[in-house]
């Protein structure tokens, strides 16, 4: 049949045989599961083993696929015949575009007959393009657990209720405005996540849900909440931060097992007493105490606006068509006008260390600050947004400016930018403003000054040196033109330092650039001036040469005889018809090309110098720095009370955005994997304003018992920026020429940290614990006492943002009195213990030491994490067989 011709071609299309049920995809068909959707042609794999295989494949109970696969739709039409399935998981984002965020799968929708699936109990769709939930889905008559978070779902069918066996639904990231009266008849649900959308209101009905332990509705457009949430006995969180409440019910606070109340960034001014006062209920960020504005005040709308204050945990917050202020944890602030935005839209934002693939900087730029992203992309506002980002002062960058710079989804542009300082904080921020939101980072860069050129012609200055101009003649275009001009300037003890010759003079560097590919119709006139010490009076014309650079600074072109120079006092002048660099140098040398090369090559370099340093009280923990010569002294001076170590390297020199790499040898080598770390060397990335600094944790294979182990740590070159020039590359070839520098490390003899031997922890006997999953990675007892190592005085404040009691915090203080280390191993393997079979636990964890302050341990944890999922994908990949059931699964197991 021509079905059947269609998959026996798909072999082909993958680089397979269909009929053979080739090796590779038949691996991935273990007992009844299939997980494919770590395979970029892993609905091809599925369709060849469908047609080879196709009496085990109906026999699958567990199967997860890629919705960014293009050959989806052919797969979909299958799926109905496997009558066995429990689990299904057709998730996207498994693709990434060229910054790293995720692409939506291309699912749509739903075959019919994907209701006939009886035996399903766990449907997964997160991460798709939905904008209406497939009817299918509500003839599942086992369905238990619901993913659709993610997707573009405007609202949920009248009938949504009929799913009775659901305990478990995340609509997370849509654009649900209201909810079926319908939602109240899902008896037995446990678990209802319906954050960041925009509903306005919730039925009476949502009273209904009397199993419900945690309901979420926090990033919605809610202004009031039905007195009916009251008789929801069973709740313990209820998240309703990021609305646009401006009352809530006190009943809420006599709910008899909440044990948390986020009401944070709303719009209260005035709460119950009961809640006030309740230990569980988080408040921050709301006008508490303030008189409501009246609207005939004659005074700015500005100064009444809502203001957000977000959390380190939170990503996304509503902007109405009041507007608002918004201040986030990384010190970015945003105003959004009223009237920019004409419905409730959801905001979503994050910051990343830049990565040179994306960031491309220009010669001589200097980044300032990390990447933020704002989203949705693309959308317009009404009015113009106004953004304030901190960054790095670069006091040491003279003759430059500090410039926004923004991604359009095609290249980067410098946005008109604003330099301001706070007052208290001395902090400097730059502040823009935008009508569309993407990528955004704060730059320095030459100083540019631009105009347009007109038919009648024009004159162009140089704001860094006046005595730099370019005159266009009339009649040099056709249409008008958009002109710009930078200059570098370049002192004489630079040019001494490099050439090593004292009687070396140079101009001013200048950069001409242009918006039209057509040369000019009449030659452009410019001046520069004479190299210092250079006058007309005591000129050798044989001496001075004029060069011309292409704009990457590759090639340098001695075009002195090319043209026509004119001398005055001061001044050189010539024409030309297109732009790029042009410097003047005057020296007896005669091959001046491949000298400027070079020269301009090190004045795009940084001298730096590297420190290793161990903390006084830990020293398995290290600070390895890459630091510009000029700051090692202050940066030394800062860290001398908590670390000491060897003095820093010699120095080395470094491009802007060159990545190097650290490699701990001699027997001390990382204390854990880390998605950083590459065949055992940890990367970085080198910005001259930004920290290149990382703390990591070391070990050792040698008995420390004994004796001190006396290793080294040494530093590489890594990737070569892409637009240095090539004589550079070519001279950082081979293995010694990518060693940069060497430091000694010492971890001295081993003293127990713990008390000898009372036991695997200190006294405390648990059994084995693995928090969180194979899918995502576990937490074992080795990561918890790794973890525990760290907390320190903070852990009270990190057990109550755990969820355990005062009393338990109180109870755990008296028995382990004067023991500090005992209260932080009974505080972390309590909260463990209670919590080992909640799925959500390490997410939890990672919140929770956000919210104590320390960034620190949750990044650690964040980076467990993310190896593991590292590891569970190249496990899959290697034997084709899901090692532990995920989460999901082994809920489906226990029904």
């Amino acid at each position: 049949t021509q079905k059947m011709a269609e998959l026996l071609g798909l072999g082909d299309k993958c680089g397979e045989g269909a009929l053979g049920a080739p090796s590779l995809a038949g691996s991935c068909l273990a007992d009844n599961r299939l997980n494919l959707d770590v395979y970029p042609d892993g609905c091809c794999r599925f369709l060849q083993l469908f047609e080879g295989r196709r009496g085990e494949v109906v026999q699958v109970e567990f199967l997860r696929l890629s919705s960014n696969d293009c050959l989806l739709g052919t797969t979909l039409s299958i799926l109905p015949h496997l009558k066995h399935l429990k689990s299904l998981v057709l998730k996207g984002g498994h693709a990434r575009d060229e910054f790293g965020s995720c692409q939506h799968g291309s699912l749509t929708n739903l075959p019919p007959d994907i209701g006939n699936l009886r035996c399903l109990t766990h449907l997964d769709l997160s991460f798709n393009s939905l904008s209406t939930l497939p009817s299918c889905i509500l003839h599942l008559p086992s369905l238990r657990v619901l993913l659709v978070s993610h997707n573009s779902l405007v609202a949920l069918p009248e009938d949504f209720g009929s799913l009775s066996k659901l305990t478990f639904f995340s609509a997370m990231r849509n654009q649900l405005k209201d909810l079926p009266q319908s939602i109240g008849e899902l008896a037995v649900l446990q678990d209802l996540d319906l954050s960041e959308n925009a509903l306005e209101f919730l039925p009476e009905e949502v009273g209904n849900l009397h199993n419900c332990t945690e309901l979420d509705l926090s990033g919605n457009c809610l202004s009031s909440i039905p007195d009916s949430l009251a008789n929801l006995k069973s709740l313990r969180r209820l998240h309703l931060h990021s609305n646009l409440l401006v009352t809530v019910p006190a009943s809420l606070a006599s709910l008899p097992n909440l044990s948390r109340l986020d009401l944070q960034n709303n719009c209260l001014r005035a709460v119950p007493p009961e809640i006030q006062t309740s230990p569980f209920v988080r408040l921050r960020g709301n006008p508490l105490g303030e008189t409501e504005p009246s609207p005939q005040a004659d005074e700015s709308r500005a100064g009444g606006l809502r203001r957000l204050f977000l959390a380190s945990g939170e990503d996304s917050f509503t902007v109405t068509s009041e507007g608002c202020k918004v201040v986030l944890a990384c010190g970015i602030h945003f105003y959004f006008p009223p009237g920019a935005a004409s419905d409730p839209l959801r905001i979503y934002f994050r910051t990343l260390a830049p990565d040179p693939q994306w960031v491309k900087l220009r010669h001589h730029d200097v980044l300032l600050s990390r990447a933020l992203e704002l989203q949705p992309h693309g959308v317009k506002f009404q009015q113009e947004v106004q953004i304030w980002m901190p960054y790095a002062s670069p006091q040491t960058l003279h003759q430059r400016e500090v410039v926004v710079r923004t991604f359009s989804g095609h290249s980067w542009s410098d946005l008109r930018t604003r330099l301001e300082q706070k007052r208290k904080s001395k902090k400097h921020v730059a502040h823009c403003s935008v009508l569309h939101f993407s990528w955004f980072l704060v730059v320095s860069r030459l100083v540019q000054n631009e105009c347009k050129v007109p038919t009648e012609g024009t004159l162009l200055f140089s704001s860094v040196d006046p005595n730099i101009k370019v005159t266009f003649p009339p009649g040099v275009t056709e249409e008008t033109r958009s002109v710009k001009l930078q200059v570098l300037p370049v002192s004489a003890e630079e040019i001494e330092e490099i050439t090593a010759d004292a009687g070396c003079r140079v101009s001013p560097l200048l950069c001409l650039s242009q918006d039209s590919l057509v040369d000019f119709l009449r030659p452009v006139r410019i001046q520069l001036p004479l190299p210092p010490g250079v006058t007309g009076l005591n000129l050798d014309q044989s001496r001075l040469h004029l060069l011309h650079g292409d704009l990457e600074g590759q090639t340098w072109d001695d075009i002195t005889s090319q043209v026509v120079l004119e001398f005055t006092h001061l001044y050189a002048v010539f024409e030309v018809t297109h732009f790029s660099w042009y410097w003047l140098w005057y020296t007896t040398k005669t091959y001046i090309g491949g000298i400027a090369k070079k020269v301009y090559e090190r004045l795009r370099m940084y001298q730096v110098n590297f420190i290793a340093l161990q903390r006084k009280k830990d020293p398995e923990q290290v600070l390895l720095q890459c630091v510009p010569k000029h700051k090692v002294d202050p940066v030394l001076k800062k860290l001398q009370d908590r670390y000491r170590g060897p003095e820093p390297s010699d120095m080395v020199e470094m491009f802007e955005g060159e990545q190097f790499f650290a490699a701990f040898e001699r027997g001390i080598s990382i204390d854990m994997d880390r998605p950083d770390c590459v065949d055992g060397r940890l990367s970085f990335i080198f910005y001259s304003h930004l920290k290149n600094m990382k703390e990591i944790y070391v070990t050792s294979p040698v008995d420390r018992k004994g004796q001190a182990v006396k290793g080294q740590v040494s530093f590489y070159r890594g990737a070569v920026p892409e637009s240095i020039p090539e004589d550079a590359s070519r001279r950082r070839k081979g293995p010694d020429s990518l060693w940069l520098a060497t430091l000694p490390i010492k971890l001295p003899r081993l003293k127990p940290r713990w008390h000898e031997n009372p036991g695997p922890l200190n006294g405390f006997s648990f059994p084995p614990l693995n928090l969180g999953n194979a899918e995502t990675g576990y937490l074992t007892q080795a990561n918890l006492l790794s973890i525990a190592r760290r907390v320190g005085a903070d852990w009270q404040t990190i057990g109550l943002n755990l969820g355990l009691t005062y009393q338990q915090i109180e109870r755990i203080g008296y028995n382990n009195r004067e023991d500090l280390d005992k209260q932080i191993l009974d505080m972390l393997f309590s909260w463990a213990q209670q919590n080992s079979e909640d799925p959500d636990c390490v997410r939890k964890l990672i919140t929770a030491m956000k919210e104590s302050g320390r960034q620190d341990i949750a990044d650690e944890v964040e980076t467990i994490i993310e190896l593991g999922r590292q590891k569970y994908r190249e496990s899959i990949r290697r034997v084709g067989l899901e090692q532990e059931c995920s989460t999901e699964d082994s809920a489906i197991a226990m029904m």
